[in-house]
């Protein structure tokens, strides 16, 4: 009688200790996502969204990898970053055709939302005083020329370009348009910000390369140059060093590892869905720039304002 007591208390035991070992076993820690960010303040917008979402919605741990427009490219076909979420594609024609068409190492995330307008900037005050700098044939002149010169670039035009990394191809525009005029790199976006700040403050000519969207559209009244539209394909004449003409309008993409999709399913099928408009990015943009929020909080006053749009991410 004993021994059978004794073999039901040791049977109630060991499965009591399966149960418990069954009931407290804890779920695989989810793999940490890396996000690239590049060097203008959109990109670091989206990628604050996408990692307050992918933290407190989805549970996962997110790192964010400050890399060169054109580096991140080898660093997702590797695997050591998972994506990149506002891509021009039209500066990255070779990199798509290698590493998403022909490699198929690197996934074309789909449609970020916003269209991207790159282009050549003079504020408005210099087209009211000379309209005809409202298109490139009125740069050709010499004394306009000489308008826009510094120490710098002598008898030439300065033309203010941005942070290196950018894909621009600005001087090949100036020179397959005969104009006198010579590519200044201010050297990063806040740079070339504080160059236009001056020279607005002095009501003093400047010509510049930006881009759209962006909050400076808020702050400064400026006019877009209107350049040569392309006839030829754009990617090919600057392949031969021969563009002449206007960048294209970008529909903005996102870039996403060939191995995102099995390493973190749930975050790989959150960023496919991550889309939005200009107006949510020109709304961040305003609190960043214009209103002298941080990025980590613009991000999260669009997040606190818009759960209808991003709760469509996460279905």
């Amino acid at each position: 009688m004993k021994k059978k007591r004794v073999l039901l208390i040791l049977g109630m035991l060991i499965v009591a200790v399966l149960l418990a070992a069954c009931g407290g076993a804890k779920p695989a820690a989810k793999p940490t996502i890396k996000l690239i960010a590049n060097s203008w303040p959109a990109s670091e917008l989206n990628v604050a969204v996408a990692k307050i979402l992918l933290e407190k919605e989805l549970g996962y741990t997110v790192e964010i990898i400050n890399i060169d427009e054109r580096t991140q490219w080898d660093a997702l076909a590797a695997g050591d970053a998972d994506a990149s979420l506002e891509i021009w594609p039209s500066g990255h024609g070779e990199a798509i055709a290698q590493y998403i068409n022909d490699q198929k190492v690197v996934e074309d995330g789909g449609p970020l939302g916003p269209e991207g307008i790159i282009g050549w900037y003079v504020p408005t005050y210099v087209v009211t005083e000379h309209p005809e700098l409202a298109e490139i044939s009125g740069y050709a002149n010499a004394d306009i020329a000489k308008l826009f010169a510094t120490a710098e670039t002598g008898d030439k035009g300065a033309f203010y370009a941005g942070d290196p990394a950018w894909v621009q191809f600005d001087q090949q525009i100036i020179d397959n348009n005969g104009l006198n005029f010579q590519v200044l790199q201010a050297g990063s976006e806040d740079a070339l910000l504080a160059q236009v700040d001056g020279a607005y403050q002095r009501k003093a000519p400047v010509l510049f390369y930006f881009y759209q969207p962006h909050a400076i559209f808020g702050k400064y009244d400026l006019t877009q140059v209107k350049l040569p539209e392309c006839t030829e394909d754009h990617q090919a004449l600057v392949d031969a060093g021969k563009v002449n003409c206007a960048y294209p309008v970008d529909k903005l993409m996102k870039i996403l590892s060939g191995k995102l999709a099995s390493k973190a399913p749930e975050a790989y099928a959150f960023l496919k869905a991550f889309t939005y408009t200009n107006a949510d990015q020109n709304e961040m943009l305003d609190s960043n720039l214009n209103k002298g929020m941080s990025v980590a909080d613009a991000a999260q006053a669009w997040v606190d304002a818009h759960k209808d749009v991003w709760e469509a991410w996460l279905k």
